[in-house]
């Protein structure tokens, strides 16, 4: 990281399959030269070099699963990503291209705005050896599959038995990611430096079988009961492993948290309300 007196080091990565992300980052490269030490920039979601570049930030240009795939190829060497929205919704990619130009000084200097959340450690046992090991920023997932039937999983933390789960799975998630799949299955809404993890059943077949927040230290093992030939553990929607009979997924928190950058012109629950439209009033006319 950068001394008090050296100037920032800014790292440019953008989404190659956004349309306008290879303009804006010529745009962004350009009027950022003057401003801070610009140490590479690159196409895809590998940050790897930012890493050996010694960046002080890494400006992601694209959408939210963009920022997602960042965070989770820099491991234990989390930089503070600023997020510049060329996709869709833009929930965690906070900035426009006009407001990141705005605010970039602070942006890049300013240490008090960067937000630091909870990342997932995965791994996944079959046949007592290790299948697939990932990080999850947002959330793991459990889910049924093809022929659709009800799975059961059984469910452990801290090494303590739980719960059996009928249905068609269930959802682990950061505070960060409750308001992704967690939220359109029913769970709450977390604020993002809450120490917490949330356990969300989907589709449970029992009344009884409800959202539960947990300690962010536990640790959750999930135990394939009965499942489909098709049931996957899904990681933040863009990895996936099969998940048989037998499996355990074992799912904890990462030593390292990941670090993004807030918008300072925004309270913290404003894209919660202005984007999602929490909160909203009926319209009664």
């Amino acid at each position: 990281m950068a001394s008090d007196t050296a100037p920032r080091r800014a790292f440019f990565l953008s989404n190659p399959d956004k349309p306008d992300a290879a303009q804006v980052l010529r745009d962004l490269q350009k009027f950022a030269a003057s401003r801070c030490d610009v140490v590479g920039a690159g196409t895809g979601v590998d940050g790897r070099e930012a890493i050996d570049a010694r960046a002080d930030r890494i400006i992601v240009l694209g959408g939210d699963g963009t920022l997602i795939s960042v965070a989770r190829s820099l491991g234990p060497d989390q930089i503070p990503l600023i997020g510049v929205n060329v996709g869709k919704l833009g929930f965690l990619a906070e900035f426009s291209v006009t407001e990141i130009k705005d605010c970039f000084d602070q942006a890049i200097t300013d240490d008090t705005i960067i937000s630091r959340r909870t990342v997932l450690e995965t791994t996944i046992r079959h046949n007592g050896g290790i299948r697939d090991t990932s990080l999850a920023i947002n959330d793991c997932v459990i889910q049924a599959g093809p022929p659709f039937r009800i799975i059961e999983l059984g469910i452990d933390i801290n090494g303590h038995h739980l719960t059996h789960v009928g249905g068609d799975g269930m959802i682990v998630c950061t505070p960060s990611g409750s308001t992704a799949h967690n939220l359109s299955a029913g769970g709450p809404i977390m604020q993002a430096g809450v120490d917490a993890i949330v356990l969300t059943p989907l589709c449970p077949h029992s009344l009884t079988h409800r959202p539960l927040v947990i300690e962010r230290e536990a640790t959750i093992e999930i135990h394939a009961r009965a499942v489909n030939e098709g049931t996957t553990v899904i990681i933040d929607g863009q990895v996936s492993c099969p998940f048989q009979l037998g499996d355990c997924v074992t799912i904890k928190r990462y030593p390292c948290d990941y670090q993004l950058v807030h918008n300072p012109r925004y309270a913290k629950w404003h894209n919660l309300v202005t984007k999602l439209q929490w909160g909203q009033s009926p319209n009664y006319d």
